[in-house]
């Protein structure tokens, strides 16, 4: 992934609210929240306007008037320049087109989940598994409602999402049924070194191999 002047998601949403037309910040916020693009992407609400004013900074934005309404601050207006829809564009094709290593909390979990012991496991998953079904009827749900009202192109970030929710839930499933059929290999020796806390010869060897 190239690095960029303005790197963070906010950057990508702000040049995509004032697409269409100029709008100051507080603008810009409301017609993101109203699109969803919070659930979208990894937004920082606080950093809104430092993140406008490196888009102006770097060319990407500018100023095109100044409103005051009443007794309010004076509110800059600012609309996308010509390198701002290039960078927009390249973005969003970076981003649909080129494949980057997000590695998930779940993932980082499951990667020490042997401090916990097969047993905490087991119980977290099954947890874990009744949240992933709430999520997924309420994904249906939104969707159900959304397809009549909305053209297909804005809702596949919403089937994406129901998707990988879906691919979730199956391989935990999955996974979990191995775990309470004793299926894992190595699980008696997990369980032994978290009744005992001493850990097995075979799990030994392989850590001094390492």
């Amino acid at each position: 992934m190239k690095r960029r002047k303005v790197g963070n998601m906010l950057g990508l949403a702000v040049l995509s609210a004032v697409l269409d037309r100029p709008r100051h910040p507080y603008e810009m916020a409301a017609v993101l929240k109203e699109r969803g693009k919070d659930a979208d992407m990894p937004i920082k609400w606080g950093s809104l306007y430092t993140v406008v004013a490196n888009l102006e900074k770097h060319g990407f934005l500018e100023a095109v008037e100044s409103r005051k309404d009443g007794g309010r601050p004076e509110r800059t207006v600012y609309g996308i320049t010509s390198a701002g829809r290039e960078e927009l564009e390249d973005w969003v094709r970076e981003l649909v087109g080129t494949v980057e290593k997000e590695p998930p909390r779940f993932q980082a979990g499951l990667s020490m989940v042997g401090v916990l012991g097969p047993d905490q496991t087991i119980a977290l998953l099954r947890q874990r598994i009744e949240q992933l079904t709430e999520r997924i009827e309420a994904q249906r749900a939104m969707l159900e409602q959304l397809r009549p009202l909305l053209p297909r192109l804005f809702l596949v970030e919403v089937e994406y999402d129901l998707a990988m929710t879906e691919a979730e839930e199956r391989w935990t499933h999955a996974f979990l049924g191995e775990l309470t059929s004793g299926a894992v290999p190595g699980i008696d020796a997990w369980r032994r070194y978290h009744e005992t806390g001493e850990i097995p010869d075979d799990v030994g060897e392989l850590l001094e191999e390492e």
